[in-house]
């Protein structure tokens, strides 16, 4: 199944100060993740930002907030899936796009839950592993095999932005080329 970027939406989970440095290869996961959201905006892809209990886990890293700008308007929940919070799944619905680009942490608690919710509510998730991760990297692993048993697909930042673009020779193809470099 090809990605359409017509029909696709994406959701940054959970990436948020107080816990982001305690997960596995966190540097790799901030470039990552800032360079994702750039194509994404380049790409007019719309997405939410989620943050699990903002007053214990603070807000989405600064980065990721600067990299946004105006479009850091946040969704707080306390619930692990985004499914499970009426205003998250609300938003998600309004925009109806079925194919949900998920992204942040932690790939075991929250993406793996709000991915399989996602699943039973006839919406396609896409997990962007190279933009996933968990403090225990054991714990990512074992998620993306689940996640890939559940009839999710799994992606990687470069690939999924190419193929939203779908061509080259582009200004937006010249644009996410300079991203993902």
């Amino acid at each position: 199944m090809r990605i359409n970027p017509d029909n696709t939406q994406a959701i940054l989970v959970d990436a948020q100060e107080k816990l982001f440095h305690h997960i596995y290869d966190y540097q790799s996961l901030e470039i990552n993740i800032n360079k994702l959201l750039q194509g994404l905006m380049v790409l007019d892809i719309p997405f939410f930002v989620s943050e699990q209990y903002t007053k214990g886990l603070g807000n989405t890293m600064l980065s990721f907030r600067e990299t946004i700008d105006s479009l850091y308007q946040p969704l707080e929940k306390m619930e692990f899936s985004c499914v499970d919070n009426i205003n998250i799944f609300n938003k998600v619905n309004e925009i109806n796009r079925k194919n949900i680009l998920l992204f942040g942490i932690e790939t075991h608690v929250c993406i793996l839950q709000t991915a399989i919710d996602f699943k039973e509510k006839g919406f396609q998730p896409i997990v962007i592993e190279d933009c996933v991760s968990s403090r225990n990297i054991n714990d990512k692993r074992i998620a993306l095999e689940r996640l890939k048993s559940e009839g999710v697909i799994i992606s990687t930042m470069e690939s999924i932005l190419f193929e939203l673009c779908r061509v080259s020779g582009t200004d937006r193809f010249k644009s996410i080329s300079k991203i993902v470099k």
